[in-house]
């Protein structure tokens, strides 16, 4: 799309062809976690702006748009049109155009004498966040509208959940189309993720019917790693397990994602105390951001392990590096030596080649420095959550729980502990209590658990829709959501193992790849709209899941996992999710 919807010449050592990048806020967000500003540059964009801010006319540069086929933009491209803002337009659209939205940019063309300026329209079908090779989000704006919270609403009305499912299929549609593959669908029955199954499974079939205009036909087809295989797509409804979004976790990944928005972690960092007349006091904290991408060899190798394996290969980098930097500051100081004595000519002679080495690899060594300096600084802000919220205490204590060993304190004392994390981290963990109880505890001892949560400064509404979640049959008290971490050390930073214990939604995508017999999952419906093995959530996902399908599938030659969601939340953000629809 942006070479002008024409494949790159390989090799090329032609300059790019310079071009402004046009995008809405559904566009940026797509953008944002493949392409840096450095990589954009090298691909010839000179600027990036939203369609809707105040833009002056480049008219001889060409524009390339990447937005929605919404009518708000539709507008303001026709007005672009009009103004003659740029010497040629690439019309590229997120998901299909209507036929009328279309007349109206032709309509604007031909009035503003702009037809041939309009070099191309492309449908794009790109209605997807991808944030890692095997990850991907539905979107970013207008999350809300397909949250857990919307979907669950019991208000919600017939077309509002229409609409819902339709903006869900919309973006699923899409990712099959980009992987250029139809895929086996399987679901549970009686739930939002059938619903979904059941309109991806028509849109399929109605593109597919039309042989002329199929997007599944020629080249698209067997493209990439599905040529041999059809790739299966499991569909599941955030209810079949509520514990995994509200457990407090341990892998760096799901440790950062408080603070982690589209690959981008923003922290607040302690600039230490500053004096005043009336003594010391803190400095205000500073703001910094960072993109932890897939360029990023450290981020890329640690994010899925436990927290202090990071800690320790942080300290391992940096003491590699000033090895580095010591040798070169030898090598500096040798080459400097005085004198014309033949051991001095002779040291010279043989470190020159040394010196050239190493000042050759100085750019490698800089941006080894501003990695570590990157982890260091996210991992030292880590590591003050963890203290400040006693993280690792609620970490064994879960554990203890979801595996029903015994308790060395008991639920009551740890809710009371004013030393013990937050009011949101006491409600997580007595909703998990809660949720992986076989039986709910009794009302006196329900009242008593309230007390406490409220002398804690607990909010209670997110526990009056679990209450009621669990009274309606949505949980299974037999499945017992086990944490797949236990604890070898009694150090605060513990050394922890990471057990393989499957959590729900890998224990379904294993069945139905597998193909084994199970209650859990042989009530399924299955659908394939041609006559990968893929995981997605509605309802919303969470990195814990994520992490924990990486883990199983690498066991699995030769097979490949994709995990999706609805809407990618944090504990937090799940939890006031819960509350609101309390409140209900």
């Amino acid at each position: 799309m942006l070479n002008f919807n024409v494949p790159p010449v390989k090799n090329s050592t032609g300059e790019p062809v310079w071009k402004v990048l046009i995008y809405d806020r559904f566009g940026q967000d797509i953008i944002s976690p493949l392409l840096s500003v450095k990589e954009l540059r090298d691909m010839g964009i000179t600027l990036h702006l939203l369609l809707h801010s105040d833009r002056d006319p480049i008219p001889d540069v060409p524009a390339i748009y990447f937005v929605m086929p919404t009518e708000e933009n539709i507008d303001r491209m026709c007005q672009d049109l009009r103004n003659q803002l740029y010497e040629s337009y690439y019309l590229n659209f997120i998901s299909a155009i209507s036929r009328s939205k279309l007349e109206d940019i032709a309509n604007a063309a031909i009035g503003a004498n702009a037809v041939t300026q309009v070099a191309k329209v492309f449908d794009q079908y790109l209605n997807f966040i991808t944030l890692e090779d095997d990850m991907f989000v539905l979107c970013n704006q207008n999350k809300e509208l397909v949250s857990y919270r919307a979907i669950n609403r019991p208000d919600i009305t017939d077309t509002e959940m229409e609409t819902i499912m339709d903006t869900i299929v919309d973006s699923l549609f899409c990712f099959f189309v980009t992987l250029g593959a139809i895929p086996i669908i399987r679901c549970s029955r009686g739930t939002a993720a059938e619903m979904v199954a059941v309109k991806l499974d028509k849109k399929l079939r109605e593109n597919l019917r039309d042989a002329r205009n199929s997007l599944f036909t020629g080249d698209t087809l067997g493209a990439g790693q599905f040529s041999f295989q059809r790739p299966l797509l499991v569909l599941v409804d955030r209810n079949i397990d509520l514990a995994t979004p509200l457990h407090h976790t341990w892998t760096y990944q799901a440790l950062v994602h408080d603070d982690f928005h589209l690959n981008r972690v923003n922290l607040e960092e302690s600039a230490g105390t500053e004096s005043t007349p009336a003594g010391a006091r803190p400095k205000k904290k500073n703001k910094k951001s960072y993109d932890l991408s897939a360029s990023d060899k450290f981020w890329q190798k640690h994010k899925g392990s436990p927290f202090p394996e990071v800690a320790e290969s942080v300290q391992q980098e940096l003491e590699s590096y000033r090895a580095q930097e010591d040798e070169v500051k030898r090598l500096k100081s040798i080459m400097g030596i005085e004198g014309e004595d033949e051991g001095a000519i002779s040291m010279l002679s043989d470190n020159t080649a040394k010196l050239t080495s190493a000042v050759s690899s100085l750019p490698e060594l800089l941006e080894k420095k501003r990695l570590i300096d990157l982890h260091t600084n996210v991992a030292t802000a880590v590591l003050e959550h963890i203290k400040s919220r006693k993280l690792d205490v609620y970490f064994e204590y879960e554990e203890k729980i979801m595996s029903k060993s015994t308790l060395d304190k008991s639920l009551l004392d740890m809710i009371s502990d004013p030393d013990a994390g937050t009011p949101e981290d006491k409600m997580r963990l007595f909703l998990i209590y809660y949720i992986s109880s076989a039986q709910a505890p009794s009302e006196i001892d329900l009242e008593q658990y309230k007390k406490a949560l409220m002398d804690a400064g607990c909010n209670l509404a997110p526990l009056s829709y679990i209450k009621q979640w669990k009274l309606t049959g949505n949980t299974e008290p037999n499945i017992v959501f086990r944490n797949y971490v236990s604890y070898t050390s009694s150090l605060f930073l513990k050394n922890l193992v990471l057990k393989q214990q499957n959590l729900p939604v890998t224990r379904i995508l294993d069945n139905l790849m597998e193909m084994k017999s199970n209650p859990e999952t042989d009530d399924y419906r299955y659908f394939d709209p041609k006559m990968l093995r893929g995981m997605f959530v509605v309802g919303g996902g969470n990195y814990i899941e994520y992490q924990n399908l990486i883990d199983y599938i690498k066991g699995k030659q030769g097979k490949h996992v994709l995990y999706g969601c609805s809407e990618l939340f944090n504990a937090t953000q799940f939890m006031k999710q819960l509350s609101q629809l309390g409140q209900k």
